[in-house]
């Protein structure tokens, strides 16, 4: 016992008469703060969850039949599934949706290979009513980071559907940026092409709308028969034509009666503009300065409610949600100047890479008054070189820590920083304990 005590004092003496600690001190506190600013921040955890939706349709039958012949043999099917710990499903007229949750931690690639082949490896005993099925994943990315909201000042000037089109439009720059996932559009009427037939018209010329139908898909078919070659040219051979706009939809024939070609326009009137309004979205302030300067806007006849589009933009998995964030609001800013009409505006309704930032930025002012407050108190009442070895400690294990997240992948969100924040107070308190021992050691001793 005595030898390894010697052996365990010489090493601790030679590494403490090395440059290995001061070395060690310097590189994990500049270690710390690479991590800390380019480790990437979000809002939710990144927790492997896997769900998958099963969706079956099976039209023209009614909820109870659909849930006896394709939900209850589906559920008792997909529970064969290897991880899954959750079975769920909702039932409707024509259509059933299971959805399987695994276990946490399950390999997302794994359980929807695992699904695909228990369907496919059971296709004899699908029922002969259901003419479509699809395998769809639920990812945790898939929530967005930023929602921003386009509303119109002068409803007259631009309504909902224009606000829809515009959104299109900002939504293909938005999916160019890096790291960004999902973008989608809530609200606002889409365009649409109707055709709205005259029921005398179709009387008086004996002409069925399966008739119409037929006709129409017939006129929108372009077809290929293959290429020549001749004298160093290449010649390309095509029979029909896809209808390429509203006049051409106009002029499709339909039939043929006494000698008379009836076209669609004979028949039905045709009108290319928005769709029929299913819902309403609205946008309000709270703030009654910025609600009365909007409201001075001519043309607003809506007592403080105006037309608004949303759009979502997710990240994908493992990508820093501050800089995608950011790097959307600087797009945002750009199309403002260049294909945003007079009278829109946008509005952020959510911001996580904003809030995520917040968090991370207090976690660093809280570390550094924590850190300040107890070497104040320990050079107050135990001495200024204890002071020291505390004020260093903190840091140099924040900075390994924060080192090991980077390499091993993880982000800094809610969860991680509840567990930093937690592990402040064990850290200072463990170095106090530490010192004030040594301290009482040392007294013994010499004493």
């Amino acid at each position: 016992m005595h030898t390894q005590n010697n052996y365990t004092s010489q090493l601790l003496s030679r590494v403490l008469a090395s440059k290995i600690p001061f070395i060690m001190l310097i590189l994990s506190m500049f270690a710390g703060m690479a991590a800390l600013h380019f480790t990437p921040r979000e809002e939710e955890p990144q927790i492997v969850v896997p769900m998958i939706d099963v969706v079956v349709t099976a039209p023209g039958i009614s909820v109870s039949q659909v849930e006896r012949l394709v939900t209850t043999p589906l559920e008792k099917l997909l529970t064969q599934v290897s991880g899954v710990e959750h079975v769920y499903s909702v039932t409707h007229n024509s259509q059933a949706v299971v959805t399987l949750r695994f276990h946490v931690g399950e390999n997302r690639e794994r359980a929807l290979l695992n699904t695909y082949n228990k369907l496919y490896s059971n296709t004899d005993k699908i029922p002969n009513i259901v003419s479509n099925w699809r395998v769809q994943p639920i990812e945790v990315d898939d929530v967005p980071i930023v929602m921003l909201g386009l509303w119109s000042s002068d409803n007259n000037a631009v309504d909902d559907y224009s606000l829809r089109r515009l959104a299109e439009e900002v939504s293909t720059f938005l999916q160019a940026i890096d790291n960004t996932s999902e973008v989608n559009i809530i609200g606002g009427r889409s365009r649409e092409i109707q055709v709205n037939l005259d029921p005398e018209q179709l009387t008086a010329r004996k002409i069925a709308i399966g008739d119409i139908l037929t006709a129409i898909q017939a006129s929108n078919t372009l077809q290929h028969h293959g290429n020549l070659a001749l004298e160093n040219q290449s010649f390309r051979f095509e029979s029909g034509d896809v209808i390429r706009d509203i006049e051409t939809l106009k002029a499709t024939p339909i039939s043929v009666i006494d000698g008379s070609v009836v076209l669609l326009n004979d028949i039905a009137s045709i009108v290319d503009g928005p769709s029929e309004q299913l819902n309403y979205t609205w946008i309000d302030f709270a703030n009654d300065h910025q609600q009365a300067l909007y409201s001075q806007t001519p043309g607003n006849i809506n007592n403080g409610d105006y037309p608004a589009v949303t759009i979502s933009v997710a990240k994908q998995r493992g990508s820093n949600a501050v800089t995608v964030a950011q790097a959307v609001h600087d797009k945002m800013a750009q199309l403002q100047q260049s294909i945003f009409p007079h009278g829109v505006h946008v509005e952020i309704l959510r911001d996580y890479g904003e809030t995520a930032n917040e968090k991370v930025n207090n976690l660093t002012t809280s570390l550094a008054f924590a850190v300040f407050t107890v070497v104040v108190f320990i050079a107050v009442f135990l001495g200024w070189r204890s002071a020291i070895v505390v004020g260093l400690a903190v840091p140099v294990c924040y900075g390994i820590t924060l080192s090991l997240d980077l390499i091993f992948g993880y982000t800094i969100n809610r969860v991680t920083l509840f567990a930093l924040i937690l592990a402040l107070g064990l850290l200072v308190d463990d170095p106090i304990t530490g010192v004030d021992n040594i301290e009482r050691y040392l007294r013994k001793i010499n004493g």
